[in-house]
């Protein structure tokens, strides 16, 4: 299902998704000693990949959605490869290229909707040993400010969830939970969650465009089902222009694990 929905969203990612700070990769940066390759995986549009591209030699960004990928953005230390499901394990590592080669691998925002053993067996077959560094991040509920947060908040929790995937639990609960198998990197104690935050200017049409861009959105369209109906429009309309400003600084908390494959 997830590959699926994920076809249809390139466009509405690449509009309303936020880039990440340039502090979340200086941090990610200070714990990896070597930046040769990085391995940015459920790539989406590239969001994390330009991100990482600017620090490693190469970037191979991956992705099931070929969609997602036609509007990545494209510099020549990035890499793209579309890796649907039905993708041999044999394949998929030739793209990566040699066992024990990957200073990094990052996962923004999706780890949630990966079968975690198996992704990990592929994780601990790339990273180098014993320096290379996992990490992944997910972001929460979008942040406005009080009269948006309080409709906007209110759907989100009510209107989305019977179409919410069951992993949104995961990213509720900041990663917290999340089965992370994986030593603290040097210097750190322990694996996180370390905490950042994303930001980007919207109106109000560009708002529209990112609550199209979430997963329960595209299940429930799926279904037959608009969410965003004409009584949500008005009450999201009525609460973005209390303040009288047409754009807004939409904040997204941040929340990263990172780690090193353990003896």
């Amino acid at each position: 299902m997830a590959s699926d929905l994920f076809q249809k969203q390139g466009k509405n990612y690449s509009e309303a998704r936020p880039d990440y700070p340039p502090e979340l990769f200086q941090f990610i940066a200070s714990m990896t000693p070597c930046h040769d390759l990085a391995w940015d995986v459920a790539t989406g549009t590239g969001q994390a990949a330009k991100s990482l591209a600017e620090i490693f030699k190469k970037v191979i960004a991956t992705d099931v959605s070929q969609d997602q990928l036609q509007y990545a953005t494209q510099l020549p230390n990035i890499h793209y490869h579309c890796t649907p499901p039905t993708m041999s394990t044999t394949k998929l590592r030739r793209i990566i290229t040699p066992k024990r080669s990957v200073d990094l691998v990052t996962v923004a925002q999706a780890l949630h909707w990966f079968d975690l053993p198996k992704f990990y067996e592929q994780v601990k077959w790339a990273l180098k040993d014993p320096n290379g560094v996992v990490t992944a991040w997910c972001y929460t509920v979008a942040d406005v400010n009080p009269e948006v947060n309080s409709v906007f908040h209110s759907f989100n929790d009510v209107d989305c969830a019977p179409y919410s995937y069951p992993g949104r639990r995961l990213v509720r609960d900041k990663y917290r939970s999340i089965y992370f198998p994986f030593d603290p990197v040097d210097g750190l104690d322990h694996t996180g969650p370390f905490e950042f935050q994303a930001e980007r200017v919207m109106d109000l049409d560009r708002f529209f465009v990112y609550v199209r861009s979430m997963s329960a959105y595209g299940v429930a369209r799926e279904r037959g089902v608009e969410l965003l109906s004409g009584d949500v429009v008005e009450k999201l309309k009525r609460a973005w222009m209390e303040d009288g400003e047409e754009e807004k600084v939409v904040k997204f908390p941040i929340s990263l694990r990172i780690g090193r494959v353990g003896n």
